[in-house]
Protein backbone atom coordinates (compact mmCIF):
# COMPACT_ATOMS: atom_id res chain seq x y z
CA UNK A 1 0.00 0.00 0.00
CA UNK A 2 2.84 2.34 0.82
CA UNK A 3 4.37 1.77 -2.62
CA UNK A 4 1.04 2.50 -4.28
CA UNK A 5 0.79 5.83 -2.47
CA UNK A 6 4.04 6.96 -4.10
CA UNK A 7 2.54 6.61 -7.61
CA UNK A 8 1.26 9.64 -9.47
CA UNK A 9 -0.63 7.48 -11.97
CA UNK A 10 -3.89 7.28 -9.90
CA UNK A 11 -4.05 11.08 -9.89
CA UNK A 12 -3.57 11.13 -13.66
CA UNK A 13 -6.25 8.48 -14.22
CA UNK A 14 -8.87 10.17 -12.04
CA UNK A 15 -8.26 13.63 -13.48
CA UNK A 16 -8.17 12.39 -17.08
CA UNK A 17 -11.54 10.65 -16.79
CA UNK A 18 -12.98 13.76 -15.14
CA UNK A 19 -11.49 16.00 -17.81
CA UNK A 20 -12.81 13.76 -20.62
CA UNK A 21 -16.29 14.20 -19.17
CA UNK A 22 -15.73 17.94 -18.89
CA UNK A 23 -14.37 18.38 -22.43
CA UNK A 24 -17.33 16.54 -23.96
CA UNK A 25 -19.82 18.51 -21.87
CA UNK A 26 -18.10 21.84 -22.60
CA UNK A 27 -17.96 21.32 -26.37
CA UNK A 28 -21.58 20.16 -26.64
CA UNK A 29 -22.91 22.82 -24.25
CA UNK A 30 -21.12 25.66 -26.02
CA UNK A 31 -22.11 24.38 -29.46
CA UNK A 32 -25.74 24.03 -28.34
CA UNK A 33 -25.77 27.62 -27.08
CA UNK A 34 -24.05 28.79 -30.29
CA UNK A 35 -26.73 27.06 -32.39
CA UNK A 36 -29.41 28.87 -30.39
CA UNK A 37 -27.71 32.21 -30.97
CA UNK A 38 -27.20 31.43 -34.68
CA UNK A 39 -30.84 30.33 -35.04
CA UNK A 40 -29.81 26.89 -36.26
CA UNK A 41 -27.26 27.92 -38.92
CA UNK A 42 -24.44 25.36 -38.62
CA UNK A 43 -21.57 27.38 -40.16
CA UNK A 44 -22.37 30.45 -38.09
CA UNK A 45 -22.60 28.32 -34.95
CA UNK A 46 -19.22 26.75 -35.78
CA UNK A 47 -17.64 30.22 -36.02
CA UNK A 48 -19.25 31.39 -32.75
CA UNK A 49 -18.25 28.24 -30.86
CA UNK A 50 -14.68 28.26 -32.19
CA UNK A 51 -14.27 31.92 -31.22
CA UNK A 52 -15.55 31.29 -27.70
CA UNK A 53 -13.35 28.21 -27.21
CA UNK A 54 -10.37 30.22 -28.48
CA UNK A 55 -10.87 33.00 -25.94
CA UNK A 56 -11.62 30.51 -23.17
CA UNK A 57 -8.42 28.55 -23.82
CA UNK A 58 -6.30 31.67 -24.29
CA UNK A 59 -7.47 33.12 -20.99
CA UNK A 60 -6.62 29.98 -19.02
CA UNK A 61 -3.27 29.49 -20.78
CA UNK A 62 -2.04 33.07 -20.44
CA UNK A 63 -2.92 33.26 -16.75
CA UNK A 64 -1.29 29.89 -16.13
CA UNK A 65 1.85 31.24 -17.82
CA UNK A 66 2.05 33.87 -15.08
CA UNK A 67 1.52 31.48 -12.18
CA UNK A 68 3.36 28.33 -13.26
CA UNK A 69 6.90 29.73 -13.11
CA UNK A 70 6.33 30.92 -9.55
CA UNK A 71 4.80 27.57 -8.55
CA UNK A 72 7.75 25.71 -10.12
CA UNK A 73 10.22 27.86 -8.17
CA UNK A 74 8.34 27.14 -4.92
CA UNK A 75 8.16 23.42 -5.77
CA UNK A 76 11.96 23.20 -6.04
CA UNK A 77 12.20 24.46 -2.45
CA UNK A 78 9.21 22.83 -0.80
CA UNK A 79 8.51 19.76 -2.92
CA UNK A 80 6.12 19.16 -5.84
CA UNK A 81 2.92 18.96 -3.73
CA UNK A 82 1.99 22.60 -4.40
CA UNK A 83 2.58 22.16 -8.13
CA UNK A 84 0.10 19.27 -8.19
CA UNK A 85 -2.58 20.27 -5.66
CA UNK A 86 -3.26 23.94 -6.44
CA UNK A 87 -4.04 23.41 -10.16
CA UNK A 88 -6.54 20.70 -9.22
CA UNK A 89 -8.34 23.16 -6.94
CA UNK A 90 -8.65 25.49 -9.94
CA UNK A 91 -9.85 22.58 -12.10
CA UNK A 92 -12.67 21.77 -9.68
CA UNK A 93 -13.71 25.44 -9.63
CA UNK A 94 -13.71 25.62 -13.44
CA UNK A 95 -15.91 22.54 -13.78
CA UNK A 96 -18.26 23.92 -11.12
CA UNK A 97 -18.75 27.05 -13.24
CA UNK A 98 -19.78 24.87 -16.21
CA UNK A 99 -22.30 23.11 -13.95
CA UNK A 100 -23.75 26.48 -12.88
CA UNK A 101 -23.81 27.63 -16.53
CA UNK A 102 -25.95 24.66 -17.54
CA UNK A 103 -28.21 24.53 -14.47
CA UNK A 104 -29.10 28.23 -14.36
CA UNK A 105 -28.85 29.08 -18.09
CA UNK A 106 -26.16 31.67 -17.39
CA UNK A 107 -24.44 33.65 -20.18
CA UNK A 108 -21.34 32.19 -21.84
CA UNK A 109 -19.17 34.86 -20.20
CA UNK A 110 -19.52 33.00 -16.88
CA UNK A 111 -17.29 30.26 -18.23
CA UNK A 112 -14.49 32.81 -18.64
CA UNK A 113 -14.47 33.28 -14.86
CA UNK A 114 -13.89 29.56 -14.32
CA UNK A 115 -11.11 29.57 -16.92
CA UNK A 116 -9.47 32.55 -15.19
CA UNK A 117 -9.53 30.87 -11.76
CA UNK A 118 -8.09 27.69 -13.24
CA UNK A 119 -5.32 29.64 -14.95
CA UNK A 120 -4.40 31.62 -11.84
CA UNK A 121 -4.10 28.33 -9.94
CA UNK A 122 -1.59 27.09 -12.53
CA UNK A 123 -3.97 25.31 -14.88
CA UNK A 124 -2.96 22.21 -16.79
CA UNK A 125 0.43 23.87 -17.29
CA UNK A 126 1.39 23.59 -13.62
CA UNK A 127 -0.49 20.31 -13.17
CA UNK A 128 1.52 18.49 -15.83
CA UNK A 129 4.70 20.14 -14.60
CA UNK A 130 3.98 18.58 -11.21
CA UNK A 131 3.13 15.20 -12.71
CA UNK A 132 6.32 15.11 -14.78
CA UNK A 133 8.49 16.28 -11.86
CA UNK A 134 7.05 13.65 -9.53
CA UNK A 135 7.37 10.89 -12.13
CA UNK A 136 10.98 11.87 -12.88
CA UNK A 137 11.93 11.98 -9.19
CA UNK A 138 10.41 8.55 -8.59
CA UNK A 139 12.14 6.77 -11.50
CA UNK A 140 15.70 5.76 -12.32
CA UNK A 141 17.70 7.46 -15.07
CA UNK A 142 17.67 4.47 -17.43
CA UNK A 143 13.92 3.87 -17.16
CA UNK A 144 12.86 7.52 -17.23
CA UNK A 145 11.51 7.44 -20.82
CA UNK A 146 9.45 4.35 -20.06
CA UNK A 147 8.14 5.87 -16.83
CA UNK A 148 6.94 9.09 -18.46
CA UNK A 149 5.40 7.19 -21.35
CA UNK A 150 3.69 4.94 -18.77
CA UNK A 151 2.14 8.06 -17.22
CA UNK A 152 0.84 9.06 -20.67
CA UNK A 153 -0.35 5.47 -21.16
CA UNK A 154 -2.43 5.69 -17.97
CA UNK A 155 -3.78 9.01 -19.18
CA UNK A 156 -4.67 7.43 -22.51
CA UNK A 157 -6.47 4.43 -21.01
CA UNK A 158 -8.41 6.75 -18.72
CA UNK A 159 -9.22 8.94 -21.70
CA UNK A 160 -10.56 5.96 -23.64
CA UNK A 161 -12.83 5.03 -20.72
CA UNK A 162 -13.89 8.63 -20.18
CA UNK A 163 -14.53 9.17 -23.88
CA UNK A 164 -16.62 6.01 -24.27
CA UNK A 165 -18.71 6.77 -21.19
CA UNK A 166 -19.11 10.51 -21.69
CA UNK A 167 -21.46 10.35 -24.67
CA UNK A 168 -23.84 7.97 -22.91
CA UNK A 169 -23.75 9.80 -19.57
CA UNK A 170 -24.45 13.08 -21.38
CA UNK A 171 -27.78 11.67 -22.55
CA UNK A 172 -28.90 10.64 -19.06
CA UNK A 173 -30.04 14.10 -18.03
CA UNK A 174 -31.00 17.42 -19.52
CA UNK A 175 -28.07 19.34 -21.03
CA UNK A 176 -25.48 16.90 -19.66
CA UNK A 177 -25.89 17.78 -15.96
CA UNK A 178 -25.05 14.20 -14.76
CA UNK A 179 -21.91 14.25 -16.92
CA UNK A 180 -20.70 17.54 -15.47
CA UNK A 181 -21.50 16.46 -11.89
CA UNK A 182 -19.54 13.23 -12.44
CA UNK A 183 -16.62 15.30 -13.73
CA UNK A 184 -16.65 17.53 -10.66
CA UNK A 185 -16.83 14.59 -8.24
CA UNK A 186 -13.99 12.72 -9.94
CA UNK A 187 -11.71 15.76 -9.84
CA UNK A 188 -12.54 16.33 -6.17
CA UNK A 189 -11.45 12.74 -5.54
CA UNK A 190 -8.15 13.34 -7.36
CA UNK A 191 -7.60 16.51 -5.37
CA UNK A 192 -8.17 14.76 -2.03
CA UNK A 193 -5.84 11.90 -3.00
CA UNK A 194 -3.10 14.35 -4.03
CA UNK A 195 -3.45 16.48 -0.92
CA UNK A 196 -3.74 13.84 1.80
CA UNK A 197 -2.68 10.38 0.54
CA UNK A 198 0.03 10.76 -2.09
CA UNK A 199 3.62 10.55 -0.83
CA UNK A 200 5.97 13.13 -2.38
CA UNK A 201 9.72 12.48 -2.73
CA UNK A 202 12.02 15.47 -2.34
CA UNK A 203 14.88 16.01 -4.79
CA UNK A 204 18.25 15.20 -3.22
CA UNK A 205 20.36 18.12 -2.07
CA UNK A 206 23.75 18.75 -3.64
CA UNK A 207 25.38 17.53 -0.42
CA UNK A 208 23.45 14.26 -0.58
CA UNK A 209 24.32 13.80 -4.23
CA UNK A 210 28.02 14.39 -3.61
CA UNK A 211 28.04 11.98 -0.62
CA UNK A 212 26.14 9.22 -2.40
CA UNK A 213 28.19 9.45 -5.62
CA UNK A 214 31.52 11.09 -4.80
CA UNK A 215 33.23 9.55 -7.80
CA UNK A 216 30.85 11.05 -10.32
CA UNK A 217 31.58 14.22 -12.23
CA UNK A 218 29.93 17.44 -11.02
CA UNK A 219 26.45 18.11 -12.33
CA UNK A 220 26.58 20.08 -15.60
CA UNK A 221 23.64 21.17 -17.69
CA UNK A 222 23.86 21.45 -21.47
CA UNK A 223 21.58 24.46 -21.88
CA UNK A 224 21.94 24.43 -25.67
CA UNK A 225 20.46 20.95 -25.76
CA UNK A 226 17.71 22.11 -23.40
CA UNK A 227 16.89 24.98 -25.77
CA UNK A 228 16.77 22.67 -28.79
CA UNK A 229 14.46 20.25 -26.99
CA UNK A 230 12.25 23.15 -25.93
CA UNK A 231 12.10 24.27 -29.57
CA UNK A 232 11.15 20.80 -30.80
CA UNK A 233 8.37 20.29 -28.29
CA UNK A 234 7.03 23.83 -28.86
CA UNK A 235 6.83 23.39 -32.65
CA UNK A 236 5.13 20.03 -32.24
CA UNK A 237 2.61 21.55 -29.83
CA UNK A 238 1.86 24.53 -32.11
CA UNK A 239 0.94 22.18 -34.91
CA UNK A 240 -1.00 19.73 -32.77
CA UNK A 241 -3.05 21.46 -30.06
CA UNK A 242 -4.98 23.99 -32.12
CA UNK A 243 -5.81 21.49 -34.83
CA UNK A 244 -7.17 19.02 -32.26
CA UNK A 245 -9.49 21.69 -30.87
CA UNK A 246 -10.72 22.59 -34.35
CA UNK A 247 -11.27 18.89 -35.02
CA UNK A 248 -13.69 18.69 -32.08
CA UNK A 249 -15.90 21.22 -33.90
CA UNK A 250 -15.28 19.80 -37.39
CA UNK A 251 -16.96 16.48 -36.50
CA UNK A 252 -20.15 18.23 -35.28
CA UNK A 253 -21.00 19.77 -38.64
CA UNK A 254 -22.02 18.06 -41.90
CA UNK A 255 -20.98 15.74 -43.46
CA UNK A 256 -20.08 13.89 -40.22
CA UNK A 257 -22.71 15.55 -37.96
CA UNK A 258 -21.79 13.58 -34.85
CA UNK A 259 -24.08 13.32 -31.82
CA UNK A 260 -22.87 12.90 -28.21
CA UNK A 261 -22.32 9.13 -28.62
CA UNK A 262 -20.11 9.58 -31.69
CA UNK A 263 -18.27 12.40 -29.92
CA UNK A 264 -17.55 9.92 -27.14
CA UNK A 265 -16.27 7.36 -29.66
CA UNK A 266 -14.03 10.00 -31.21
CA UNK A 267 -12.68 11.01 -27.81
CA UNK A 268 -11.96 7.37 -27.03
CA UNK A 269 -10.14 6.91 -30.34
CA UNK A 270 -8.06 9.99 -29.60
CA UNK A 271 -7.16 8.71 -26.13
CA UNK A 272 -6.34 5.26 -27.55
CA UNK A 273 -3.31 6.88 -29.19
CA UNK A 274 -1.75 7.09 -25.71
CA UNK A 275 -2.17 3.35 -25.31
CA UNK A 276 -0.71 2.47 -28.72
CA UNK A 277 2.11 4.98 -28.20
CA UNK A 278 3.06 3.37 -24.90
CA UNK A 279 3.07 -0.08 -26.50
CA UNK A 280 5.26 1.36 -29.25
CA UNK A 281 7.76 2.64 -26.68
CA UNK A 282 7.68 -0.67 -24.83
CA UNK A 283 8.42 -2.69 -27.97
CA UNK A 284 10.55 -0.33 -30.06
CA UNK A 285 12.67 1.58 -27.52
CA UNK A 286 15.34 -1.15 -27.46
CA UNK A 287 15.92 -1.49 -31.23
CA UNK A 288 15.29 2.17 -32.16
CA UNK A 289 16.31 4.38 -29.25
CA UNK A 290 14.60 7.56 -28.12
CA UNK A 291 15.62 9.83 -31.00
CA UNK A 292 14.17 7.50 -33.62
CA UNK A 293 11.05 7.04 -31.50
CA UNK A 294 10.50 10.81 -31.39
CA UNK A 295 10.82 11.03 -35.18
CA UNK A 296 8.45 8.08 -35.61
CA UNK A 297 5.88 9.82 -33.44
CA UNK A 298 6.13 13.07 -35.38
CA UNK A 299 5.69 11.29 -38.74
CA UNK A 300 2.75 9.28 -37.37
CA UNK A 301 0.99 12.42 -36.10
CA UNK A 302 1.55 14.46 -39.24
CA UNK A 303 0.50 11.72 -41.66
CA UNK A 304 -2.70 11.02 -39.75
CA UNK A 305 -3.56 14.72 -39.52
CA UNK A 306 -3.09 15.09 -43.27
CA UNK A 307 -5.55 12.24 -43.87
CA UNK A 308 -7.96 13.88 -41.40
CA UNK A 309 -8.25 16.83 -43.78
CA UNK A 310 -10.26 14.58 -46.13
CA UNK A 311 -12.46 12.91 -43.47
CA UNK A 312 -15.96 13.14 -44.94
CA UNK A 313 -17.01 9.72 -43.62
CA UNK A 314 -16.64 8.21 -40.16
CA UNK A 315 -14.33 5.41 -41.30
CA UNK A 316 -11.83 7.95 -42.69
CA UNK A 317 -11.69 9.70 -39.31
CA UNK A 318 -10.96 6.46 -37.44
CA UNK A 319 -8.50 5.33 -40.12
CA UNK A 320 -6.59 8.59 -39.61
CA UNK A 321 -6.59 8.00 -35.85
CA UNK A 322 -5.12 4.57 -36.55
CA UNK A 323 -2.29 6.13 -38.56
CA UNK A 324 -1.70 8.47 -35.58
CA UNK A 325 -1.12 5.49 -33.28
CA UNK A 326 2.37 6.74 -32.28
CA UNK A 327 1.48 10.44 -32.16
CA UNK A 328 1.76 10.63 -28.35
CA UNK A 329 5.37 9.41 -28.20
CA UNK A 330 7.22 12.73 -28.81
CA UNK A 331 5.97 14.82 -25.86
CA UNK A 332 6.78 12.46 -22.94
CA UNK A 333 9.95 11.18 -24.58
CA UNK A 334 11.34 14.70 -25.06
CA UNK A 335 10.43 15.47 -21.43
CA UNK A 336 12.35 12.35 -20.42
CA UNK A 337 15.40 13.57 -22.34
CA UNK A 338 15.19 16.89 -20.52
CA UNK A 339 15.09 15.16 -17.14
CA UNK A 340 18.20 13.17 -18.04
CA UNK A 341 20.32 16.26 -18.75
CA UNK A 342 19.07 18.28 -15.77
CA UNK A 343 20.00 18.41 -12.12
CA UNK A 344 17.06 17.04 -10.08
CA UNK A 345 17.01 20.30 -8.13
CA UNK A 346 16.03 22.12 -11.35
CA UNK A 347 13.04 19.93 -12.25
CA UNK A 348 10.36 22.22 -10.83
CA UNK A 349 11.72 25.35 -12.49
CA UNK A 350 12.65 23.87 -15.87
CA UNK A 351 9.47 21.83 -16.27
CA UNK A 352 7.57 24.92 -15.12
CA UNK A 353 9.33 26.93 -17.86
CA UNK A 354 8.54 24.20 -20.38
CA UNK A 355 4.87 24.05 -19.47
CA UNK A 356 4.69 27.86 -19.54
CA UNK A 357 6.18 27.85 -23.05
CA UNK A 358 3.63 25.22 -24.01
CA UNK A 359 0.89 27.47 -22.61
CA UNK A 360 2.06 30.24 -24.95
CA UNK A 361 2.34 27.89 -27.93
CA UNK A 362 -1.14 26.56 -27.18
CA UNK A 363 -2.50 30.11 -27.30
CA UNK A 364 -0.65 30.80 -30.56
CA UNK A 365 -1.95 27.54 -31.99
CA UNK A 366 -5.51 28.32 -30.91
CA UNK A 367 -5.34 31.79 -32.45
CA UNK A 368 -3.88 30.45 -35.69
CA UNK A 369 -6.24 27.55 -36.26
CA UNK A 370 -9.45 29.13 -35.01
CA UNK A 371 -8.69 32.09 -37.28
CA UNK A 372 -8.03 29.89 -40.31
CA UNK A 373 -10.91 27.46 -39.76
CA UNK A 374 -13.90 29.83 -40.20
CA UNK A 375 -12.30 31.31 -43.31
CA UNK A 376 -12.00 27.89 -44.96
CA UNK A 377 -15.48 26.51 -44.17
CA UNK A 378 -16.81 27.61 -47.54
CA UNK A 379 -14.15 26.00 -49.75
CA UNK A 380 -12.06 23.38 -47.85
CA UNK A 381 -12.67 22.98 -44.12
CA UNK A 382 -9.84 20.43 -43.83
CA UNK A 383 -7.19 23.03 -44.73
CA UNK A 384 -6.42 23.59 -41.02
CA UNK A 385 -5.29 19.98 -40.68
CA UNK A 386 -2.88 20.26 -43.61
CA UNK A 387 -1.45 23.38 -41.96
CA UNK A 388 -1.07 21.42 -38.71
CA UNK A 389 0.82 18.70 -40.57
CA UNK A 390 3.26 21.20 -42.09
CA UNK A 391 4.01 22.97 -38.78
CA UNK A 392 4.44 19.76 -36.78
CA UNK A 393 6.89 18.42 -39.35
CA UNK A 394 9.20 21.37 -38.53
CA UNK A 395 9.80 19.86 -35.08
CA UNK A 396 12.03 17.20 -36.63
CA UNK A 397 14.65 19.85 -37.46
CA UNK A 398 15.95 20.53 -33.91
CA UNK A 399 15.87 16.80 -33.13
CA UNK A 400 17.92 15.96 -36.22
CA UNK A 401 20.31 18.85 -35.57
CA UNK A 402 20.82 17.76 -31.97
CA UNK A 403 21.55 14.22 -33.07
CA UNK A 404 23.99 15.46 -35.76
CA UNK A 405 25.63 17.82 -33.26
CA UNK A 406 26.20 14.99 -30.82
CA UNK A 407 27.66 12.74 -33.52
CA UNK A 408 29.93 15.50 -34.86
CA UNK A 409 31.29 16.45 -31.44
CA UNK A 410 31.73 12.88 -30.30
CA UNK A 411 29.13 12.87 -27.51
CA UNK A 412 25.41 12.38 -27.19
CA UNK A 413 23.64 15.43 -25.77
CA UNK A 414 20.40 13.48 -25.70
CA UNK A 415 21.11 10.31 -23.71
CA UNK A 416 18.27 8.80 -25.62
CA UNK A 417 19.68 5.50 -26.78
CA UNK A 418 19.78 4.01 -23.32
CA UNK A 419 17.47 1.05 -23.20
CA UNK A 420 14.32 1.36 -21.19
Amino acid sequence: MGGFLTLVEPVVVINTVGSSFYDTALTLSVYKRALEQAEGHSDQAQALASRFLLLNTCLACLLSFISTVLLGWLADRHGPRLLLVLPQIGSVVRKSFLLAFVLFQLPLAVLYVGAAVHGLCGGWTAYWGGVVSLAALSSGHERRSLKLNAVDFCSGVAGVVGGLLSGYIYQLGESGVPLIMSSVLLCVGGLLYSAFLLSYPRPPSREEVSQSAPSQEPVWTDWRSVALLFTAIALFDVGMSGAEDVLSLYVLKPPLSWDSVWVGYGSAATSAMYLSSFLGVLVLSRPLGDTALILLGIVSNCTGMAIMAFATQNWVYFFARGIMMFACIPMPTIRAQLSKILDAQLYGRVFGWLQSILAVTTVLSEVLFTSIYPLTLGWFSGFSFLTSCAISYLSVLPILYLNWRGTRQGYTPIPGNDQA
